[in-house]
Parts: C-alpha cells; structure tokens; sequence
C-alpha cells in the first residue's frame, strides 16, 4: 500500500499520477497498488472478451482499462478485468478519463476474475 500525508479525495485520486506505470486502486482515500495478474487470470478474462465480441459491440467493451467508483461503506475505486458499457456510459465517457463515477449511467456488465 501506498501512504499519501493525506487522504486522497475521489477528484485528487482521478488527477494523481506518479510517472511510473503502476496500477492503484483507491480504497479510502488510500492508494492501493494493483499487483500483476496472474496467467491463469488474464485467460480466463481474455475468454470472456472473445466470447463477450460475439454479442457486443467493441466501443462497448472494455478489458482492463476503465475504473469503476463503488460506493457503500466506504469509497473505492476499482479496476476490473471487463466492463460491457451502456451506450449512455460510452456517451457520458465522451474521450475522457475511462472511470465510471457516480454521477454517471451504470454499466451493463462488470466482471472481476478472481482464480
């Protein structure tokens, strides 16, 4: 885990970049590094996109590239293997930041592969 003096907010977290090419989730105003998957992870995920083309659209889809702000008993920020978008998401995206946040139309489908 990442320590910041202070809690991250959601738009600080957004804006943050530490010119490596590591991946962070947020989880409480706390940055979390992504470890590496593992093989066995990337092909179940890579399965479910081969099957997912067949059905969906590709500007919908999107495989390990685009946040997700959950909210509940507390704030995260998460980056799952899959996402199916609405055409209102893609919309509301609009070639910004690809993160989903509150004020945005839900996803069709999100999927994290846990093996």
């Amino acid at each position: 885990m990442i320590t910041t003096a202070k809690k991250l907010t959601l738009n600080e977290y957004l804006a943050y970049d530490d010119g490596t090419d590591s991946c962070y989730e947020l989880i409480d105003g706390e940055l979390v590094e992504i470890p590496p998957e593992t093989d066995r992870n990337n092909l179940i995920s890579l399965y479910f996109l081969a099957e997912f083309l067949k059905f969906f659209p590709l500007r919908l889809i999107r495989h390990k590239d685009t946040e997700i702000v959950v909210t509940g008993n507390r704030l995260r920020v998460r980056l799952p293997d899959l996402m199916i978008l609405a055409d209102e998401l893609f919309a509301a995206i609009g070639g910004k930041r690809a993160a989903v946040t509150q004020d945005m139309p839900s996803p069709m489908l999100v999927v994290e592969v846990v093996s």
